[in-house]
């Protein structure tokens, strides 16, 4: 089992930037894709960034594709989120998940574990 912890999360204005943190324990980290959800307000959990096992392949969708980078560093058992040119629209709750899959994954069903989210919000 994998636990994870999410950290980094506050209050941005329009355009700004914050780095998400997302700090895993249990069983070998670099044996799990790992990605990053967000759920806002009424709106149902969505896809935000998977990161493959060794690094080398990353997905976004296109509303945060060229704002937000993921990366992982598998010597510290930790997954980012950097997050850039903030919107109002990007206000939510961002979640930490670790997969199993051998692959990059960008659905809720392929994800195992979740950590217990951060708040993220952006002013207008």
């Amino acid at each position: 089992q994998v636990h994870t912890v999410e950290s980094g999360g506050g209050l941005v204005q329009t355009g700004g930037s914050l780095r998400l943190s997302c700090a895993a324990s249990g069983r070998t980290f670099s044996d799990y894709t790992m990605g990053w959800f967000r759920q806002a307000p009424g709106k149902e959990r969505e896809f935000v960034a998977t990161i493959s096992r060794s690094g080398d392949s990353t997905y976004y969708p296109d509303s945060v594709k060229g704002r937000f980078t993921i990366s992982r560093d598998n010597a510290k058992n930790t997954v980012y989120l950097q997050m850039n040119s903030l919107k109002p629209e990007d206000t939510a709750v961002y979640y930490c998940a670790a997969s199993k899959v051998r692959r990059i994954a960008a659905m809720m069903n392929d994800y195992e574990y979740w950590g217990q989210g951060t708040q993220v919000t952006v002013s207008s």
